[in-house]
């Protein structure tokens, strides 16, 4: 495994612990039923995209999930309860306790806190009698779907609101980015249930914990007009509303604790899209 001390990253940056889940023995962490636990703040777009997986694999019986609360409760911007867990896996560590975490109970260490990482090797390496959740034939595929969503959705979007109306056309070209990426989910979920096909995969998981971020956090600094063009993609809500119906995505989701983490760290100015709603998330079960 490695780990990048704190003192070695940007200010910004969060603390990176990579091991990965291998195939056997050998790669020294392995899958095991009740080794590992994962600790997570569905809250957070990265977190409730794990726990959306730990779902769907049903893994409840193997690989207990370890639910945070929905802010940071410690000064420096972590959980005071993975301290530990971080002190363990880094000599001297100072930096924030920060969630997702695999953490490895043989060792009384962290596995990883990469996002991308345990996502995969929850689908490949825990997945039993679940659902292929990453077929071999579609892997590229997941992974442009997962950086259309993060790069020309996330981050368009909050760079869209960022600048506001009064940035002129530099306001207008990250909103170009954001309405081609959903043009092109659109016709993707046009003829299809699900984004790769007629069963949920990984890339459903990026487009859909995508989704819910759009509706309830980005769509607070995004003016009405620009809302108004987010919303006019039929196929694509139809199905973010359908997927939120199923337990399996409604146990995590609590609007609520999305929108306090979003407001704890976030001072931008509400704009006049802030007031369309285009999905009804809390009709989702419990």
């Amino acid at each position: 495994m490695s780990v990048v001390p704190s003192s070695l990253l940007p200010a910004s940056a969060a603390p990176a612990f990579r091991g990965r889940i291998g195939r056997d023995v050998r790669s020294g962490h392995y899958a095991v039923p009740h080794r590992y636990r994962l600790h997570v703040a569905p809250s957070s777009p990265g977190c409730l995209g794990i726990a959306l997986v730990h779902g769907l694999l049903g893994l409840d019986d193997t690989l207990p999930l370890a639910v945070l609360p929905d802010t940071p409760d410690a000064p420096d911007g972590g959980y005071a309860a993975l301290r530990p867990l971080y002190e363990a896996s880094a000599h001297l560590y100072d930096g924030p306790a920060s969630a997702p975490v695999l953490s490895d109970g043989w060792t009384g260490r962290i596995v990883t806190t990469h996002v991308p990482d345990i996502l995969r090797d929850l689908a490949l390496r825990f997945r039993g009698d679940g659902p292929d959740l990453l077929p071999e034939e579609h892997r590229a595929e997941t992974d442009a779907v997962a950086d259309l969503c993060e790069r020309n959705v996330n981050r368009a979007a909050q760079r869209a609101g960022e600048l506001g109306l009064d940035d002129g056309a530099a306001h207008h070209e990250p909103l170009g980015v954001l309405f081609a990426a959903l043009d092109s989910l659109e016709r993707r979920l046009a003829h299809r249930p699900y984004v790769l096909g007629d069963g949920p995969t990984l890339a459903d998981v990026h487009v859909w914990v995508t989704l819910v971020q759009l509706d309830t956090v980005h769509r607070w600094h995004l003016d009405a007009a620009a809302m108004d063009r987010v919303a006019d993609h039929p196929a694509l809500w139809a199905y973010a509303q359908r997927l939120a119906v199923r337990p399996e995505f409604a146990r995590h989701l609590d609007i609520d604790a999305v929108l306090r983490r979003h407001r704890s760290h976030c001072r931008g100015r509400e704009a006049a899209g802030a007031g369309i709603r285009i999905v009804d998330w809390s009709a989702a079960p419990r």
